[in-house]
């Protein structure tokens, strides 16, 4: 059996789900409604794999992805999203996600998704995957100001703009907050910016 931690606040989603899935190879072994409380779950859960909602209060799924994969933790992940926009898309991919499932037609692909990434290879909704080759491939497409940053500097600059200081950053990746200083100021000097105020107007013009 493969261990499952499913993350989604809906609660009809959530039992749809749990219908799906019962009586198959995957063990749905803890469910919860936010991004944080997915990652408090993981030491007593110890899932397999994951299912993320991608549309969490507090966390979103990509968030959680984000943390987990600056941590080291490569489990497998697949996001369950409403709709997610191209620049989200191709970060995940980026990020290795598993699988991209939408929920509209998740009756019919989330089982086949976990069932094609329990083998070890990736199952990304075909809309969503194309969306992201074009964008990548675009020459006119509009640019990610965050995409020059590494994945460590990137989960370090999205936990300012979400409000968090040095030391709760430091804890939530894994870090010294020394290195966390540090990382930051590579942020700043990447992005052309002096303060955090400005990192975070940067996040608000993104959403714009």
């Amino acid at each position: 059996m493969t261990r499952v931690l499913l993350a989604e606040d809906d609660p009809l989603t959530l039992a749809g789900i749990e219908i799906l899935l019962d009586k198959t190879n995957f063990d749905i072994v803890a469910t919860v409604g936010t991004g944080t409380a997915a990652l408090d779950a993981l030491p007593s859960a110890r899932p397999d794999m994951l299912i993320l909602d991608n549309g969490m209060p507090e966390r979103t799924g990509l968030d959680v992805l984000r943390t987990l994969r600056n941590r080291g933790d490569n489990r497998p992940v697949i996001l369950l999203t409403g709709g997610i926009n191209d620049l989200a898309s191709r970060e995940a991919m980026q990020l290795g996600v598993n699988g991209i499932v939408i929920k509209s037609t998740a009756p019919r692909d989330l089982l086949t998704c976990l069932d094609v990434v329990s083998q070890g290879r990736r199952w990304l909704d075909q809309e969503v995957m194309q969306r992201a080759m074009d964008l990548a491939m675009s020459p006119d497409a509009v640019r990610d100001p965050m995409e020059i940053l590494s994945s460590r500097e990137r989960a370090v600059a999205t936990l300012v703009q979400r409000g968090l200081r040095n030391k709760e950053i430091a804890d939530e990746l894994g870090l010294t907050e020394g290195t966390v200083k540090v990382h930051l100021h590579k942020v700043f000097d990447k992005l052309s910016i002096r303060s955090r105020a400005e990192l975070i107007l940067l996040s608000k013009g993104q959403q714009a």
